[in-house]
């Protein structure tokens, strides 16, 4: 078995180190995927002294592959679709659109569960830290990016443990800073990275938000 980090919370402190010397000394918002990146950014905001909060998104999976991203939706409105690799799967439009809409309200209910009714945060002129625990195919961070801009932050610094190496430079080209710990030549599957990669449950989540929203 292939491993770099015992667990998340080991990818958090180790990001943290690095992402000391970019972050700067001001405020700042770690804004962290749903629900894997969770930990690994919480431990980041506890090492920076910033809020953490969390970006709802949702990987629009291929339908013999779910773990196949062919896109991405997030908050409040974002969606992006990787049309090659729709067309070479010969995907229908209908599967797409059934994707969506499923993928939709499961956006809104962890919308709902994690937020409990709380705005967005505040990100006008922040620095914000966007964090998950890996990085594959890199659309659900590529649609939360997408997602964020429109709230004009100051930066937008991408921090994953483990990356692809294409899609790491494909979202170099979108943000103002990435730090990745290590972009291996196969990446396979993110879990195989890790020692301990256990499923990350929404009560997880949400204690994690209350412990470190402020």
């Amino acid at each position: 078995m292939i491993s770099t980090f015992y667990d998340r919370r080991q990818a958090g402190e180790l990001l943290a180190h690095r992402l000391s010397a970019v972050a700067g000394a001001g405020p700042g918002w770690v804004i962290a995927l749903p629900r894997g990146g969770v930990p690994v950014g919480a431990v980041i905001a506890q090492a920076l002294g910033w809020p953490l909060d969390i970006w709802p998104v949702r990987k629009l999976g291929v339908p013999t592959q779910p773990e196949l991203a062919m896109g991405a939706i997030a908050l409040p409105d974002t969606q992006i679709l990787n049309k090659t690799l729709i067309r070479r799967l010969e995907i229908t439009p209908a599967q797409v659109d059934a994707i969506i809409q499923a993928e939709t309200q499961e956006l809104h209910r962890r919308d709902r569960q994690y937020r409990a009714g709380r705005p967005p945060p505040a990100l006008k002129y922040q620095p914000v830290i966007l964090v998950d625990d890996g990085l594959a195919t890199g659309a659900t961070l590529q649609a939360v990016i997408v997602a964020l801009r429109p709230y004009h932050p100051a930066q937008i610094i991408v921090a994953v443990p483990v990356a692809a190496a294409e899609s790491l430079a494909t979202l170099q080209g979108l943000v103002e800073h990435t730090v990745c710990l290590t972009t291996p030549p196969n990446l396979g599957s993110i879990s195989q990275w890790y020692v301990n990669f256990e499923a990350v449950d929404d009560q997880t989540v949400i204690d994690l938000l209350r412990r470190h929203r402020c």
